[in-house]
């Protein structure tokens, strides 16, 4: 047996509000911690590459107050967790420790806050992805009171012209806009009480990160979903199109909004589309294999206890709980 150095433990101060100014550093920290957790998996050779800035100012700007981060005694960025609230729907990500932090209790710290705060916002929901392959992190949020779900598998899908332009929330203006923003909250809040997308439609739009594609009349939407087409990796080209939030008042109306999504893909010149598809919605998983789609990556969907996800009674509502 050998014993761990003794590392004195330094000073580190928080939570405090992350803003846009905070980006580079949480950049840094967000690049070091997973190149690490790669290494404990045993993949020497993987360097995880710094996220898109414009993808950090979403989950900052998505997260609000809950955007939370600690500093050191020099004022760095050491440990961060963005918690999300849509709603009833509450869930953290991105979360992690610089790796000179790591060890010291800090971790636990900073999702026991992340857990705190969504509790005052009076969600009913509280959950979190990781990597199915990772037991220690799965062991960690598993001591915290999570326990494991399904697993959420993402789908891929070839872009490729459909028969009709999709109708996009980008072509709206005014009142028209705003009113097809509350239909769609509307048809969420019947499909999955008390969950609302609103504030992710109205930055996803805001930062120029992608659109909203409304299927059916405007007034009395049959579904929508929230996709971004702007890269996740800082410095890389546009080569897909993600599927953040996704709802159907009637399942059988899946195959239809692939074709219109795929149609998006290809119009905004990326290659694929891709549906981090839930585990809990076997049938559209199937539906989404019978159209061809490639399974590309799998993730861990854990939920506090007490705080778990019910899926919906009828139709369809996908949310991704990553950026």
């Amino acid at each position: 047996m050998t014993s761990r150095p003794h590392r004195p433990l330094r000073p580190v101060e928080g939570p405090f509000v992350a803003t846009h100014e905070d980006i580079a550093q949480l950049n840094e920290v967000f690049t070091e911690a997973f190149t690490e957790r790669y290494r404990k998996d045993g993949m020497h050779g993987v360097r995880v590459p710094p996220l898109n800035p414009a993808i950090w100012r979403y989950a900052i700007d998505d997260a609000g107050d809950g955007a939370l981060c600690w500093r050191d005694e020099r004022g760095r960025i050491v440990a961060f967790n963005m918690a999300h609230v849509s709603g009833a729907e509450g869930w953290m990500g991105p979360l992690c420790v610089r790796p000179d932090h790591q060890g010291s209790g800090l971790g636990k710290r900073i999702v026991q806050s992340g857990m705190r705060w969504l509790r005052q916002q009076h969600t009913r929901v509280i959950g979190l992805e990781t990597m199915p392959r990772t037991m220690d992190n799965i062991g960690f949020y598993a001591a915290l009171g999570f326990v494991p779900g399904h697993l959420t598998v993402t789908l891929t899908l070839d872009a490729a012209l459909g028969d009709r332009s999709p109708r996009l929330l980008s072509q709206l203006h005014g009142l028209e806009r705003d009113d097809t923003i509350e239909a769609c909250r509307r048809l969420t809040d019947r499909m999955a009480p008390g969950y609302d997308f609103t504030r992710e439609l109205d930055i996803t739009d805001a930062l120029a990160l992608g659109d909203t594609l409304v299927l059916g009349p405007l007034s009395d939407p049959k579904g929508f979903a929230l996709c971004h087409s702007a890269p996740l990796v800082e410095g890389r080209p546009r080569d897909e199109l993600r599927v953040l939030k996704l709802v159907l008042a009637q399942r059988a109306d899946l195959p239809g909004m692939l074709g219109a999504l795929s149609d998006l893909a290809r119009r905004l010149g990326t290659r694929r589309l891709a549906v981090r598809m839930q585990g809990d919605c076997p049938e559209a998983f199937r539906t989404m294999v019978a159209l061809g789609a490639r399974v590309r990556w799998t993730d861990l969907r854990m939920s506090l206890n007490g705080f778990s996800e019910t899926p919906s009674a009828e139709g369809l509502v996908l949310s991704n709980w990553e950026i």
